[in-house]
């Protein structure tokens, strides 16, 4: 089993820290991106320009998850401070 971590050493983002203390290593971010497109999560547009430029929108069904990234964030936020509270 591995140690705790101090709130120094977790992500500023707490979603990220919530996600580092449960779940796998994040993916890289375009193969995300695309899976989430597949799943109907996001939206595509791409720009003819160079360098391509793509953009990504939330569909109806992406701002969906919204409670849900906010749950984990405020689970990220209590337990940073938790630690805090420990730490003093």
């Amino acid at each position: 089993m591995s140690e705790q971590k101090s709130a120094g050493e977790l992500p500023a983002c707490p979603v990220e820290t919530t996600l580092t203390l449960i779940g796998d290593k994040w993916k890289v971010l375009t193969a995300q991106l695309r899976d989430m497109e597949k799943n109907g999560l996001v939206s595509r547009k791409i720009y003819a320009e160079v360098p391509p430029r793509v953009e990504y929108s939330l569909t109806e069904l992406g701002k969906s998850l919204k409670p849900i990234l906010d749950a984990l964030w405020n689970w990220g936020e209590e337990y940073k401070a938790s630690l805090n509270c420990s730490e003093g």
